[in-house]
């Protein structure tokens, strides 16, 4: 299905509780609930500790309590977002701290050098495959210099991708649109900025519950996990999931 009539059709619908978006894609088991809430706040150490204006691009309804604490240390929080569902819930949630713009981000004409702070969850991997570098382009252009774009994209080349081309395993359709680059991609910007990697969540949700189980044994898992990931940052970025990607501009 099309993002876009995804997203303002169905995708932020709520069911008990929950918007459609989290129950199709998060895993919401009670064992996971510790694990997948750390990773989230895995992206405070990367935001600055003070600022006017943070940019949220694809905020979506703010969905989960750990994305409002991205915004605690500044003035402003710039949320955009195509699908007026997603704007009238962050609304609901901000208030007059945030600042709304309902538009295609390419057509939106912010200053150079305007953000203290860019954040992009889950959302790069969603836009055409040959609009992503426009995009990111845009981003190092609005941003500050030496403040951070903090993005969570998806690695392609995982081990449990490369398990499933051994053994030719068909892949799954997609229900809405999805393309990530290999890491290598990131580098292309490296002449106007600083690239780094960090680990945010090894697996899918998908393929999370499948291998941890929903009771101690699971949760015991995730701790250890969790330790893992933060002790091998280098070796979760290359053969796992999802990453934080920081591009700092020079």
């Amino acid at each position: 299905m099309n993002v876009y009539k995804f997203y303002n059709s169905e995708g932020w619908q709520k069911k008990d509780n929950k918007f459609k978006d989290a129950n199709l894609f998060e895993d919401n088991r009670t064992s996971s609930q510790n694990y997948v809430s750390k990773c989230r706040k895995r992206i405070l150490k990367y935001i600055p500790k003070k600022g006017e204006n943070i940019l949220d691009f694809a905020s979506g309804p703010i969905q989960y309590k750990e994305y409002l604490e991205y915004s605690k240390n500044f003035k402003y929080r710039h949320c955009v977002d195509f699908s007026k569902k997603a704007i009238e819930e962050a609304k609901k949630k901000l208030g007059k701290k945030g600042k709304y713009y309902c538009k295609d981000f390419l057509k939106l004409k912010f200053k150079k050098n305007t953000f203290d702070c860019i954040l992009s969850m889950h959302t790069i991997y969603h836009i055409n495959k040959n609009q992503q570098r426009k995009v990111i382009l845009k981003m190092i252009d609005i941003v500050r210099k030496n403040k951070p774009i903090i993005i969570v994209y998806s690695n392609p080349d995982t081990i449990i991708n490369r398990i499933k081309n051994i053994f030719k395993r068909k892949k799954r359709k997609q229900q809405i649109y999805f393309y990530c680059f290999k890491n290598e991609w990131w580098y292309q910007f490296s002449k106007k900025a600083d690239i780094k990697f960090y680990p945010w969540r090894s697996f899918s949700s998908q393929h999370q519950q499948l291998l941890f189980p929903n009771n101690f044994i699971g949760s015991f898992f995730f701790k250890i996990l969790f330790f893992l990931e933060n002790k091998f940052n280098k070796f979760f970025v290359k053969y796992f999931q999802y990453q934080i990607i920081i591009i700092k501009k020079r």
